[in-house]
């Protein structure tokens, strides 16, 4: 029988193949008592029990394949360094101890208790961490009930394999890595786990949040994943399939049509020069920059050097990475944005998480309230610049007051930097992103203080709107194409180009083809997104005349009937397609 299932499509693309499926991640453990005399056997068999769990993702560690994200290394760490937390490996003893349970029991009940606090938490980020907490329990009950995890490094399939799972880890990805399964599917999960993250940085086709796929699907039942549109398709008939086919090679051939695009002009058909940026969060995503050709970095998210971990990174490792950046690019511009946590990226070193976090203490508020932090942030960039053409980035201004203090702080890295005798660029640009409606209708002071600008549409979005994009039940109403947006996005645009200062958009809108054209008409000429989008937006600068879309720009920005948004933006992308 075919069916479809919609979930969370987290990495794009297309996968046909069959089911595999991996066992159940919840593991039934038995209760019972033990007589005192047996405490001691018993504290001893978990303890060995969590020393062969961490063999076990020690040997995963050695088997990372080559061109593997470095993120799988990291979160292998974070698995090892939970291994070794007092919560996991001491407490259940405690309760052996004190209950005289075996140890089975002892560790799922601190692992309820655990998953119970993780679940009072309102941030998603921080909520869905307890993923990582079950991972690594129930790697360790496998050993206590003596089902300890296979390492499977060698698998092949002679036929393309789509993993079928309750949940996933990325300790589970490394193995996925080296059997080549062509895509995967879970239960749960969503795009802020670790295990979508590294979907993505593999890029592999996968969609999450299926609820019953597990259940539901059988062993070697035919699948289409498609990773774009969040569908899978159990089963499906000749002609369902054949589509498929269809979409799925040509998909291939205009990926490999695209690549041809790389070394070309970065230019519109009336010759005006189209800056193309690439947005990175690790310094291993270097390599896919360079692959599509970019321009220059736009924005390197400095906040994954903060995450997953119990410490701050020193000055000393900061510069470290910021340095690897700018001396990566060879000469091309760098923009580092400061420290941006808070909302959906939170440190486990940071403040309480407020009620809303959105509106709550995070970016350049929380570097501010953190002086310390922020300075040695500073110091860190500065003396980056010194390798480099690095700039530097100021996340979500909203006030003047705000941007003054920030000068200052900058200004009082550069002069501890001359006392130390550290060289940096004097002349290092500075800009401000424009996230908060505030800002944007006050864009031409912050134009006039500030070197360029950089408009992070997510955000912007996401405040003008009222509508919290992590929230299902509301995502429906985030809309891109809402006038509103269109029209601070315009003003920032007219305000950067009146005080002669670059602006750029660094949001999803930047990587999106569809809206290539719309953002050239309204005057935007810098655009930086992920690196896997720059070639589909290059295609559709090449094909775009500045005459033809301004006006058909306009029409859209000043329409306010949502019916006819879409025939105007189809007339728009239709010009010389």
């Amino acid at each position: 029988m075919s069916f479809s299932l919609h979930g969370i499509g987290v990495s794009g693309g297309i996968a046909i193949g069959y089911a595999h499926l991996a066992s159940a991640a919840r593991i039934e453990v038995p209760q019972y008592m033990l007589d005192q005399r047996y405490i001691d056997d018993e504290l001893k068999r978990f303890d060995e029990a969590i020393q062969t769990s961490r063999t076990e993702l020690e040997i995963l560690r050695t088997h990372i394949p080559p061109g593997a994200p470095a993120e799988l290394s990291a979160f292998l760490d974070m698995h090892l360094m939970f291994l070794g937390d007092s919560m996991i490996a001491e407490e259940p003893k405690r309760l052996i101890r004190e209950t005289q349970c075996n140890a089975e029991w002892a560790l799922a009940q601190q692992m309820e208790a655990l998953v119970a606090r993780f679940e009072e938490i309102d941030d998603p980020y921080l909520r869905s961490r307890q993923e990582d907490v079950v991972q690594v329990v129930q790697r360790v009950l496998k050993v206590l009930m003596g089902h300890p995890s296979h390492i499977p490094l060698d698998v092949s399939f002679d036929v393309d394999r789509i993993l079928v799972a309750h949940e996933l880890s990325p300790a589970d990805m490394v193995i996925f890595k080296n059997v080549r399964f062509a895509a995967f599917i879970t239960d749960l999960g969503g795009t802020t786990s670790h295990t979508a993250i590294l979907a993505r940085s593999m890029g592999m086709p996968s969609v999450m949040a299926l609820h019953n796929a597990r259940s539901l699907i059988r062993d070697h039942d035919l699948l289409i994943v498609d990773g774009r549109d969040g569908v899978v398709i159990v089963n499906p008939d000749e002609s369902v399939l054949a589509e498929y086919r269809l979409r799925q090679n040509q998909w291939r051939i205009d990926t490999d049509k695209l690549k041809r695009l790389k070394t070309s002009k970065s230019a519109t058909l009336d010759g005006t020069p189209i800056e193309l940026m690439a947005n990175i969060e690790l310094l291993s995503d270097i390599d896919a920059v360079k692959a599509a050709g970019a321009q220059g970095i736009g924005l390197f998210r400095s906040e994954f050097l903060f995450l997953n971990r119990s410490d701050l990174p020193s000055e000393e490792e900061q510069y470290a990475s910021y340095r690897a950046v700018a001396e990566a690019l060879d000469g091309k511009p760098v923009t580092i944005r400061t420290l941006d946590l808070g909302a959906d990226k939170q440190a486990p070193w940071g403040h309480t998480v407020a009620d809303n976090p959105a509106l709550g203490l995070r970016a350049i508020r929380l570097c501010l309230a953190e002086p310390a932090l922020f300075h040695t942030q500073l110091r860190a960039i500065l003396r980056a610049s010194a390798h480099g053409r690095v700039r530097m980035l100021i996340p979500m201004l909203a006030s003047f007051t705000e941007l003054r203090q920030t000068l200052q702080r900058i200004d009082e890295a550069k002069a501890s930097l001359r006392r130390d005798g550290l060289k940096f660029d004097e002349g290092i640009p500075i800009g401000g992103m424009i996230e908060v409606p505030a800002a944007a209708l006050a864009a031409n002071f912050f134009a006039e203080q500030l070197d360029f600008l950089s408009i992070g549409t997510n955000d912007l979005i996401q405040y003008t709107l009222a509508i919290d994009r992590a929230d299902d039940s509301v995502s429906h109403l985030y809309d891109p194409l809402h006038p509103a947006v269109l029209t601070l996005v315009q003003q920032t645009i007219r305000a950067g180009a009146k005080a002669g200062k670059s602006v750029a958009v660094c949001g999803e809108m930047a990587g999106d083809p569809l809206l290539t054209r719309l953002l050239l008409g309204l005057g935007l000429r810098t655009f930086s997104m992920q690196p896997a989008s720059l070639l589909p937006v290059k295609q559709q600068v090449l094909k775009s005349h500045l005459d033809e879309v301004a006006p058909a720009a306009l029409r859209l920005l000043k329409n306010t009937d949502p019916d006819k948004t879409p025939v105007l933006l189809e007339r728009l992308n239709g010009e010389r397609s």
